[in-house]
């Protein structure tokens, strides 16, 4: 199985697509030991978004790490952010800049992960997008991401809380990310709206508001939710400040969409 798809009866659907941990053993045998604990990965977000449920959410998850392939990079490999650092369809750095392959993979080897890893997931999100539009004649896309504050390889300083890109307004109606920027900003949250992430690959490239599909990436950095010391695990009571302003931002931007 490489990605899990759990149906539900409402038009949100929610792709968590840097959650998945597993890697194949003849990759796994190729990569650092500082790449292979996997502290870019965004496991604990299923968890934070437990209440989709009960709005009837759509969700996705990948069974592979995003070390194997970036499920939110386009498959041509072009810069989301040009002349940014940023990370790549398959990453040979770590977000510290640790290098995670002595031999980087060729370009079969991309060509063969984005076949076997990377399209099955895209084909899955289309089809629950499909499926939504079918059944009301519209869908939101939330794209469920969380970042280290401090990442100086990427950004400098720290970022706000909540980073709710919309790839500009392009993503997504504009009285739709009125509604869910103004969650946020009513928040006790810092937060920010198409700052230095405003989308990846999959709010944009989905992101068709003509077509009825309005797409968001929420980009949260970790100190929000998760405890200080380690191992990196839920804090009930910061994910428990956290969940209604997402719930918030989830159902107000439902209610602004115009079949």
């Amino acid at each position: 199985m490489t990605v899990t798809v759990r149906q539900g009866p409402s038009p949100l659907v929610v792709s968590f697509p840097h959650v998945g941990t597993d890697i194949p053993d003849d990759i796994a045998a190729r990569m650092s030991g500082e790449a292979l604990k996997l502290d870019d990965t965004d496991f604990e977000q299923p968890a934070l978004y437990d209440f989709v449920a009960e709005l009837g959410a759509t969700t996705l998850t990948p069974r592979w790490s995003r070390l194997v392939i970036d499920l939110n990079r386009p498959p041509d490999n072009a810069p989301l952010y040009p002349g940014q650092n940023g990370t790549g369809l398959i990453p040979l750095e770590t977000f510290d800049g640790a290098p995670i392959y002595a031999d980087p993979p060729t370009e079969a080897e991309t060509a063969e992960r984005l076949e076997t890893f990377w399209r099955p997931y895209h084909e899955a999100l289309s089809e629950a997008l499909a499926t939504s539009i079918e059944r009301h004649g519209y869908a939101l896309l939330w794209d469920a991401h969380s970042i280290t504050g401090v990442v100086p390889r990427l950004f400098e300083g720290r970022l706000p809380d909540l980073n709710l890109g919309t790839a500009d307004g392009k993503a997504c109606g504009p009285l739709v990310r009125a509604a869910a920027w103004a969650a946020c900003e009513a928040s006790d949250f810092t937060a920010v709206l198409d700052g230095r992430f405003k989308g990846g690959f999959i709010t944009r490239n989905y992101g068709r508001p003509g077509w009825g599909i309005h797409a968001l990436q929420m980009e949260l950095c970790k100190h929000t939710h998760l405890a200080d010391d380690p191992p990196a695990r839920i804090d009930p009571a910061r994910a428990g400040r956290l969940r209604p302003v997402l719930q918030a931002a989830m159902t107000g931007a439902l209610a602004a969409i115009e079949p």
